[in-house]
């Protein structure tokens, strides 16, 4: 690219330029070239003339957010390539139907047809990078868009040879103690400040309130029902601080602050068996859960030191895509139980305006958060406010419906927190005092065989922990979420250990990575630009995620903070809530590739989209290895709702064994396609082609 890295200067560099057409757009660019004596002002008139003649018989914004004008004329004595960003872009009439941003003005002598299809070329390689297309937007100078030009020149650069099975960074075995966690600290130190400084941009503020609601709301739920599990000795005054304490220390030390933690299925059932166990056996519940989470973080930290999350690599896009399919209709299956429930008994406990509102609050917060998150491709309003919409749109939308329960406040609502939760005390009233517990946990109040014993439980709590957590890690690490600080599945099992060491101590639950609210925190934090499939089909694709810390960390500091506006949070009905999380579950489902091979069983074999794996494998092929992905599906599904909810991980791992055991029944370059780690760059339309 030198060619490009070579011509671009202050002179032939124009950023942010406002216009309204393209004759606008050429003439501000020709009186540059024209001040800077690259072009004769004599000429400027025939050259304009010539350019908008072409551009009338036919439109040089060829796709994908660029336009190429150019004119070869005898008038011209040097080539000239002037770059030209748009303060906001155009519909300049692309193939695609995609608004312009860029311009590449090609200028040169009559008889450069040659060097003008090289150029062509050229751009059409560079503009196809999602990061130098990033990198071109937000750059603030010539000097700025030197240095984009420069980091694709590298990333594009000749590497040597590598294993079609390539096995990435963070997942190779170093076989030395502590080799995987000293490799992510070697990775991700370096990025420690730009965690923080890459931070401040509005779509961080908007990320943050988004994911507070998210997360606040789920902690209250959990604390709810753990309550009820535990007798009382785990509730949600301890969920919310657990919460905003371990979200805060991970956001700070992690590897990949990027991943959200929260309550899980699986480790609710496992506390509720073990209080069970505990009122059998005549032992103090808090005590012993305390030794038993003391031994997971010891086991955890073994795990961390040895490598164990390496094995993750023998996971793959088959058992990502079953998981994150899993919890996220549960997500939404939940969600809608919740908003059904409050048409049950209507006759006797409930009034029917309840129900209809809650229902009303639900599918209005839904529809709102949905319309704006699409604002952003709207031809109505300024550029910055469709952006301000996009960004905020689920705070919008929760604050719309809030105000209009607000204004129905004669219609009675199940509110974020119950009456009794308005206090920061544990939950646990002691009998003997009738005071609340004390913080922390005595640990000697455990007989002393439960504080080896406890090793057989904790076991099972690390098995949790250590899949869930890492199945997490990898769906938000995906190639398809555009991140490029690296991974760090050793350092933040570790991070784990001691977060569920600390929290056992103090009585909090514990917690671990959530997945849907991961990957909303990743999609919230992303920038996507609109691409066309070969059929016409449009998608949205991340192009760049900014990753940083900040929103972690303030979406967790809110947290805390919510422990002083209890009264305050009360006012906010769980309808709208409901509604968010609706909206988190649909957005979740968006771009997977196993939801999208679902919908061809329904869809006439006519009009398959041409993606790359109807393209490449048959289309029989393709529906039997979505059958096996369901089937594996509705088995996990099932122990995930049942009494064996606690063995999920074990179910889950036996996936790999299932995924191997499926290259007898499909050909190898079958499944290479349908279960590639990335999406092929061939997926969408490239206009270079």
């Amino acid at each position: 690219m030198k060619w490009f890295r070579t011509s671009l200067s202050d002179a032939t560099v124009l950023l942010d330029v406002h216009a309204t057409d393209m004759r606008s757009i050429l003439h501000q660019t020709l009186q540059q070239l024209v001040a800077n004596d690259l072009l004769g002002p004599d000429h400027v008139e025939s050259v304009e003339a010539g350019l908008m003649e072409r551009e009338r018989t036919v439109s040089t914004a060829i796709g994908h957010a660029v336009a190429v004008p150019h004119l070869y004329h005898e008038v011209l004595e040097q080539p000239v390539v002037a770059f030209v960003r748009l303060a906001g872009p155009l519909n300049l009439g692309a193939p695609d139907g995609i608004p312009t941003q860029f311009l590449f003005l090609l200028l040169g002598p009559t008889g450069h047809a040659a060097e003008h299809l090289d150029t062509l070329t050229n751009i059409a390689r560079l503009m196809s990078d999602d990061e130098f297309r990033y990198e071109a937007r937000i750059a603030r100078d010539t000097a700025g868009l030197q240095a984009a030009c420069d980091r694709y020149v590298a990333r594009v650069a000749p590497e040597e040879p590598r294993e079609p099975d390539r096995i990435s960074q963070g997942l190779r075995y170093t076989g030395m103690l502590c080799g995987g966690l000293r490799g992510d600290l070697r990775r991700r130190l370096p990025h420690y400040i730009s965690d923080f400084t890459d931070g401040w941009h509005t779509r961080t503020l908007s990320s943050t309130l988004f994911l507070f609601f998210a997360c606040l709301a789920p902690a209250v739920t959990f604390g709810g029902i753990m309550a009820e599990l535990t007798g009382n000795h785990i509730g949600v005054v301890e969920m919310i601080v657990a919460s905003a304490l371990c979200g805060v220390i991970y956001a700070l030390i992690s590897g990949q602050p990027l991943v959200i933690l929260g309550g899980t299925g699986p480790l609710l059932v496992f506390t509720m068996i073990l209080y069970q166990l505990c009122v059998g056996l005549d032992v103090p519940f808090l005590e012993t859960r305390a030794w038993v989470g003391l031994w997971t973080a010891v086991l955890l930290l073994v795990l961390a030191a040895t490598d164990a999350s390496c094995l993750m690599r023998f996971f793959t896009r088959f058992t990502d895509e079953i998981f994150a399919a899993l919890i996220t209709l549960i997500f939404i299956f939940s969600a809608l139980h919740k908003i059904l429930a409050e048409f049950q008994g209507l006759e006797q406990t409930k009034h029917h305006d309840t129900a209809l509102l809650s229902l009303l609050l639900a599918m209005g917060t839904l529809y709102i958060a949905t319309s704006l998150s699409r604002f952003r491709r709207s031809r109505y309003l300024l550029p910055w406010m469709r952006e301000f919409l996009a960004d905020f749109g689920p705070m919008l939308a929760i604050l719309a419906m809030a105000v209009f329960a607000f204004w129905l406040s004669d219609v009675e609502l199940k509110t974020l927190l119950p009456d009794e939760s308005t206090s920061v005390v544990p939950t646990l009233i002691r009998e003997d005092t009738g005071a609340p517990r004390a913080w922390l946990v005595d640990l000697m109040a455990a007989p002393a065989w439960v504080r080896f014993a406890s090793i057989g439980p904790a076991i099972l709590v690390a098995v949790l922990v250590y899949v869930d957590q890492n199945i997490t890690a990898r769906l938000v690490n995906s190639p398809d979420n555009k991140l490029h600080k690296g991974e760090a599945y050793h350092l933040d099992l570790a991070v784990m250990g001691l977060l569920i060491g600390m929290c056992s101590i103090f009585g909090f639950p514990w917690l671990v990575a959530a997945t849907v609210r991961s990957l909303n925190h990743v999609r919230s934090l992303a920038t996507v630009e609109e691409v066309v499939t070969r059929d016409g089909d449009r998608r949205e694709r991340i192009i760049h995620t900014r990753e940083t810390r900040l929103a972690a960390l303030a979406i967790h500091l809110l947290i805390a903070l919510s422990l002083l506006l209890l009264p305050l949070l009360k006012e906010i009905p769980m309808a709208v809530l409901y509604g968010l999380f609706l909206y988190m579950g649909i957005v979740s489902m968006q771009g997977s590739q196993f939801f999208e091979r679902m919908s061809l069983w329904i869809m006439d074999s006519k009009l398959y989209p041409r993606t790359h794996y109807i393209r490449k494998a048959p289309a029989s092929v393709v529906h039997r290895f979505t059958l096996l992905q369901v089937a594996c599906l509705i088995v996990l599904g099932i122990v995930e709702v049942s009494p064996l909810a606690i063995l999920f991980p074990l179910f889950l791992v036996l996936l790999v064994p299932v995924r191997l055991m499926a290259g007898r029944y499909f050909e190898p370059e079958h499944l290479e396609v349908l279960d590639a780690e990335e999406e092929p760059e061939d997926e969408e339309t490239h206009w270079a082609a």
